[in-house]
């Protein structure tokens, strides 16, 4: 019995001995971007010169890491699974994701993607701005982390983040950290979100086209969601005050204004984003989204559109725009989930 009780005592001291040098390890090499970083640009192909007056179309759309489409469930959201598809289903949503994104319905000039992974235990280390990038791209991570050691199975290294595609010249680019709502030890292998702000120089003007991509906190209190908005408000704020024009948009995890209204929380035990209002943008903006179909879905299960009663589904993905902008048409582009648990959502603007 002593040498039972024995080996359990020691076992348990190597078992914490593992764990602390786990959390070790990750402290270590914890990602800690810098408030502002400068992004590179990379050019694939001849850019276009935007000019005064130009009409031009943007599609914003979180893939999921290619990784949640329509046969996904999600732990965090009440589902079963953490790495959710097989690496043929992952590189089938990733082709998918492209023949939809560049097809003629949502042809645009301009992408902001979320979600993009590069080298992730998740997606079989596929690079996925390989498949997405054309023109002007320019790509910003916001997690990143060697090994995440939750839950069982456990994530493994995760390399994601935000992409954005443009036909357009891109001049410089910026990375620009968030708050972050964590503490360690949870601080160490959860997301750093961040802007990624792009800067797209008017022709014969001195301005720019701020075009900023962005994925907002989704598994926190509320708290980091709020934090994170009010600098965004700031930061758009400042950029419209130089004379620029101002377009931000991505996955938001809160609820557009009316979202709520076609699309009711009936599971408030499961996820819940967030709220967005009027407030939370500055004095005389404009929130650009659409209500006919859902930008989002909860991942408890796999898709089924016969089910409406089990699952939950949310319009958190659009646009904020300056007051300098003319916004003529946004619309869902509905997708059915095939490829990622968001569908794109695309608007055309005039610069005034």
């Amino acid at each position: 019995m002593k040498k039972a009780l024995k080996f359990i005592a020691w076992l348990l001291i190597i078992i914490l001995l593992l764990v602390i040098a786990l959390f070790t390890w990750l402290t270590v090499s914890e990602y800690k971007p810098e408030d502002v970083e400068d992004v590179t640009v990379q050019q694939i192909s001849e850019a276009q010169r935007l000019t005064p007056g130009s009409t031009l179309s943007i599609l914003t759309w979180n893939i999921g890491y290619a990784g949640l489409g329509e046969g996904s469930d999600f732990f965090m959201d009440g589902g079963e699974n953490v790495k959710s598809a097989d690496e043929d289903t992952v590189n089938t949503y990733l082709s998918g994701i492209y023949s939809t994104a560049f097809a003629s319905d949502a042809q645009s000039d301009i992408y902001m993607f979320q979600e993009v992974d590069t080298d992730s235990t998740r997606t079989y280390h596929i690079d996925e701005t390989n498949t997405l990038k054309t023109g002007n791209s320019t790509y910003a991570l916001n997690y990143s982390c060697k090994y995440v050691p939750y839950p069982i199975p456990p994530i493994g290294k995760v390399n994601s983040g935000l992409l954005t595609v443009s036909n357009y010249e891109i001049e410089s680019a910026e990375r620009i950290q968030l708050p972050i709502p964590f503490s360690w030890p949870t601080r160490v292998a959860n997301l750093k979100r961040c802007l990624l702000a792009n800067y797209i120089p008017i022709e014969g003007t001195d301005k720019y086209l701020v075009v900023v991509d962005l994925h907002l906190e989704a598994y926190d209190d509320g708290e980091g969601k709020i934090a994170q908005t009010n600098q965004l408000k700031q930061f758009i704020q400042e950029e419209y005050e130089k004379g620029n024009y101002v377009i931000a948009g991505g996955d938001f995890n809160q609820i557009f204004p009316g979202g709520l209204d076609v699309f009711p929380n009936t599971h408030t035990d499961l996820w819940e984003p967030g709220l967005l209002d009027e407030t939370m943008i500055p004095d005389g903006w404009s929130y650009a989204y659409d209500t006919s179909s859902a930008t989002c879905r909860l991942l408890n299960q796999p898709y089924d559109p016969s089910d409406t009663e089990n699952t939950q589904y949310y319009v958190i993905d659009g646009f904020i725009v300056s007051p300098n902008l003319t916004v003529n048409s946004v619309n869902t582009l509905q997708e059915n989930f095939q490829n990622s648990d968001h569908n794109p959502v695309k608007i055309t603007i005039t610069l005034t």
